[in-house]
């Protein structure tokens, strides 16, 4: 059985974004968006995560971040997208490489 832990990214008046990690490991992340009634979450996780695997973090994610927001849940929708990690990506990173192009 593993044992997730969400680390916060950021935060909004009706969002939040977390990586997840198991162990020292991430292995996901996930998108959370609060509506009056229904929390919408994206999922994101790696190809080794088994469907058990899933379900068990769809169930922390309900426990740990979901039930404890200040937010009314009348529904908790989930969708999941599985593959492998291709990096993140910002504009810093693109700046540093027009620069090095330039010499």
């Amino acid at each position: 059985m593993a044992s997730y832990r969400f680390e916060r990214e950021c935060r909004t008046p009706y969002s939040e974004a977390y990586t997840i990690v198991d162990g020292e490991t991430p292995v996901g992340r996930v998108d959370l968006h609060f509506t009056t009634s229904v929390v919408h979450a994206t999922l994101n996780v790696l190809e080794n995560i088994t469907q058990d695997g899933i379900q068990e973090l769809i169930d922390a994610m309900d426990e740990e971040l979901v039930m404890t927001a200040d937010a009314a849940r009348g529904d908790f929708i989930v969708a999941v997208y599985q593959g492998r990690d291709v990096g993140v990506f910002s504009d810093e990173d693109f700046d540093e490489e027009e620069e090095e192009d330039k010499n």
